[in-house]
């Protein structure tokens, strides 16, 4: 029995020593006949997250390594995890520890009763994040299970363990518009949920700022929903009637009061409103395109520049 663990990484210099310490001991305290390998994903870090797990790669064999040639997004660094993987279970874990890897132990004793292809977990709060950052994840969330046919957990963690067959699964969605929380959900494969109180980072900040986690937000809907969509057809065809009824009321003030049509100022109001809704539909009928010619263009997720993973994945000459 082989166990992967996943592990992307940016700037994850002094994280991943920690993070080493404890994901060992973990494995320590498995049962016997049970392998783990460790496959640390550099996502093209600025700082020595390369040379740090290298380190360890040629001190443990257990570690292995992919190094991308630039920061090419965790999606990226993830789906690399995944194609490199070999073990019968692969877990996805970050390394600044605010996944707790102890809870490893709980999902492997779950995947073994082989009722679930997958052991997933969520955080119950959002303790020493910004107010505003959390009302927005929690309107997300409830958003996208609106408007979408797969339903993602609030506070749903990326930190998963999922069976060989679930990981077959989700690599052969081959998209380059990746959104992980909704691939892991699209399946439909029989999931467990374990919750857990939110733990501060080992070291460092957050890498995803405001303005990144509203474009993964957007991502998501994009890419799990056509409702935006259809909202845009909607709003078209009720400016048309509000014109059709303004056009009447036009007409029938000309025959009544014989006036001059007046209100230059509400009219150029109206125009403005109207205008930008055309702009606003042109937007999301864009970002639909965009994905599409993402999708045609059919580059490579990532480019990998070191690896010492025999495999699938190509290896710097």
């Amino acid at each position: 029995m082989l166990i992967s663990i996943t592990v992307p990484c940016y700037n994850e210099e002094k994280n991943i020593p920690a993070f080493y310490n404890v994901i060992t001991e973990v494995a320590a305290g498995f049962e016997e006949g049970v392998d783990f390998e460790f496959i640390f994903v550099n996502d093209g870090s600025k700082d020595e997250t390369y040379r740090v797990m290298k380190e360890y790669s040629e001190k443990d064999s257990r570690v292995k390594y992919v190094s991308f040639s630039r920061n090419f997004g965790k999606e990226a660094a993830m789906l690399a995890g995944l194609e490199a993987a070999s073990g019968d279970y692969v877990v996805v874990i970050d390394a600044d520890l605010q996944d707790p890897p102890e809870l490893i132990k709980d999902m492997y004793q779950l995947m073994k009763s082989g009722e679930y292809e997958r052991i997933a977990t969520r955080r119950v709060d959002r303790k020493g994040e910004p107010v505003i950052r959390s009302f927005f994840a929690k309107t997300f969330y409830k958003l996208i299970n609106k408007i979408s046919n797969v339903k993602i957990v609030d506070g749903a963690r990326d930190y998963s363990m999922m069976s060989r067959r679930m990981v077959d699964s989700v690599l052969s969605l081959k998209e380059k518009s990746r959104f992980t929380k909704g691939l892991f959900e699209w399946p439909g494969y029989k999931t467990k949920w374990l919750e857990f109180n939110n733990v501060a980072r080992n070291e460092g900040g957050s890498k995803w700022s405001f303005f990144k986690l509203f474009s993964y937000s957007i991502e998501g809907i994009v890419a799990f929903s056509h409702f935006p969509l259809v909202l845009s057809s909607i709003m078209g065809v009720l400016l048309f009637f509000i014109s059709l009824l303004f056009i009447v009321i036009i007409i029938v003030r000309k025959l009544v009061f014989g006036d001059e049509v007046t209100g230059w100022a509400s009219t150029a109001c109206i125009i403005l409103m109207v205008a930008g809704l055309q702009q606003f539909s042109l937007g999301i009928i864009g970002s639909y395109l965009a994905r599409v010619f993402v999708e045609v263009k059919d580059r490579p997720m990532y480019v990998v520049l070191d690896t010492n993973i025999d495999k699938t994945l190509p290896k710097k000459d």
